[in-house]
């Protein structure tokens, strides 16, 4: 006889291959921006309204700073990003997002952070309550804002994302 599992357990499973399931989105999003997933990651990880130094990039990426050197290059090279020298340190250099990577960084939320046709099905009380619980369980971590606002998915139409075709 075998035991039923903890319902944690079951909803946490069921959720891990839900994510699991979706995990394609972002070579397809990359593709559509025209970078790599590295350089998907680190457009990800900065902020539009606060530039921080490439080493803290680093540091919030968990990787070599030589490693985050070639995907700031990368995102340089596409129009995204720019590296500017700090006046109080001309040594350091802060990591910025140029107008085409703010709307780079939204065409990425919206791709990467729409929800999977498997909660859009669910009755929009469902919809409510999945939200109640998950904001419930992830309260008071860092998974709490694991995304900056300007990616957050925006309600209502957009233009197409841009593309490396139309940039």
């Amino acid at each position: 006889m075998s035991r039923a599992e903890p319902p944690v357990t079951e909803a946490w499973r069921l959720l891990m291959g839900l994510v699991l399931d979706q995990r394609m989105r972002w070579s397809e999003v990359a593709a559509e921006l025209g970078i790599s997933q590295a350089g998907l990651r680190a457009l990800l990880a900065i902020d539009p309204e606060n530039p921080r130094p490439q080493r803290d990039l680093a540091k919030a990426l968990d990787c070599d700073p030589s490693y985050v050197t070639g995907m700031v290059d990368e995102l340089e090279r596409a129009g995204f990003a720019l590296r500017r020298t700090e006046p109080a340190d001309r040594r350091l250099k802060t990591i910025a997002l140029t107008d085409a990577g703010v709307d780079a960084l939204q065409a990425a939320g919206d791709g990467l952070f729409s929800p999977p046709t498997q909660f859009a099905r669910l009755p929009p009380g469902d919809q409510r309550e999945l939200a109640r619980i998950l904001r419930s369980a992830v309260a008071g971590t860092p998974i709490d804002s694991p995304i900056p606002h300007a990616v957050r998915p925006r309600l209502g139409k957009r233009s197409a994302p841009p593309t490396a075709q139309s940039r």
